[in-house]
């Protein structure tokens, strides 16, 4: 479906679910992340701005 750019659209969907799950955490089960957890969301979506993001 998205053979041109598939590698953009999975990092795009990892970084968002990655997102997520931590805010599930925080919202739904009641636990506060840490600061690993907090730096291991902005390096996910820090990667998955330089893949989607990148020059052409």
């Amino acid at each position: 479906m998205h053979e041109a750019a598939a590698g953009r659209v999975y990092a795009a969907y990892g970084g968002v679910y990655i997102s997520v799950a931590l805010a599930w955490l925080l919202a739904v089960d009641g636990v506060r992340p840490t600061a690993w957890d907090v730096a291991g969301v902005a390096l996910s979506l820090t990667g998955m701005g330089l893949i989607m993001y990148q020059p052409k």
